[in-house]
């Protein structure tokens, strides 16, 4: 029995397939804030839905009751579904949204690259984003992961130096199941501060938007986020210049990042002034015991 069903038959002209499933690390919601503008930029139709009663757990991830007047008028179940629809050139997309499956990955994982295979998708991008100890006062940076087939794609966005273990999203076995069938695939993961990561971050978002387009020759309009970064950098530079620990903490970092050119995720490098960090991110996100919270001084 198919994991998925097709609503819509439609032959598609090569699309892009950009994953963003919620549920695994996505610091400052930057694949949030790009998979919301992709999907907002135009109008987009239902390709197929995944069989929720075998891949979610209802208790962790429950539905949403409307209620209205004591009258239950029903419930929105958590749905992960493909959608399609188009770049600004009328280049054909696909999006692979909805929560990280809980069960069964290896079977979803089949059914999404056959789907990938029916809809003739030619390159398929991954979206996340990760804390890292990176001043947001330089342009945030993407790291690229990719299965050895699509190492090209990684040299293109940046070379991960070195080696680690962590855990893994879905995410992690769709790209090696998409290298295995010799279909490309990278993820793109922003670079997030991490003393910003609990706070909506559009720096990363709108990063993510700009290295998909490049990544995949497609033609995407990321000037709104641009717009929202701008204010919220204005906003943290405010919060920081108040203290002037945190402003030496941000030097720190700034001489770091600089001194680390080339090692996009910053392997076998802590971040200076860790506790000072630690800090200043529970004043951001409003935990300061005194009840305000980040836009009140």
């Amino acid at each position: 029995m198919s994991l998925y069903e097709r609503h819509d038959e439609r032959t598609l002209d090569e699309p892009v397939l950009v994953v963003a499933l919620e549920g695994w690390v996505d610091a400052g919601l930057g694949a949030d804030g790009a998979i919301t503008a992709l999907l907002s930029a135009g109008p987009t139709e239902l390709i197929a839905t995944f069989d929720g009663e075998a891949l979610i757990d209802q208790r962790a991830r429950r539905p949403i009751a409307h209620i209205s007047g004591g009258i239950n008028e029903g419930l929105t179940w958590p749905v992960i579904q493909v959608r399609a629809g188009t770049d600004r050139l009328g280049g054909d997309m696909c999006f692979l949204v909805g929560p990280e499956p809980d069960f069964r990955w290896a079977a979803f994982v089949e059914a999404v690259v056959t789907l990938a295979g029916a809809l003739g998708v030619r390159m398929v991008v991954g979206l996340g984003a990760f804390p890292a100890p990176a001043p947001h006062t330089r342009p945030v940076r993407l790291a690229a992961t990719a299965p050895q087939a699509s190492a090209d794609l990684v040299a293109q966005v940046g070379v991960v130096q070195g080696e680690i273990d962590v855990p893994s999203g879905v995410w992690g076995a769709l790209e090696i199941a998409f290298g295995e069938v010799g279909l490309p695939a990278v993820g793109l993961w922003a670079r997030v501060p991490h003393y910003v990561s609990g706070m909506t971050f559009p720096a990363a978002s709108a990063a993510l938007l700009d290295g998909l387009a490049a990544v995949a020759g497609l033609t995407l309009d990321s000037a709104e986020l641009h717009t929202s970064a701008d204010a919220s950098l204005r906003q943290v530079d405010d919060l920081i210049a108040k203290s002037s620990e945190h402003t030496a903490m941000v030097r720190q970092l700034e001489r770091s990042v600089d001194a680390a050119e080339g090692n996009p995720l910053d392997v076998g490098t802590l971040p200076t002034g860790e506790e000072l960090a630690a800090e200043l991110e529970r004043y951001l996100r409003g935990d300061r015991g005194d009840g305000a919270g980040p836009d009140e001084p």
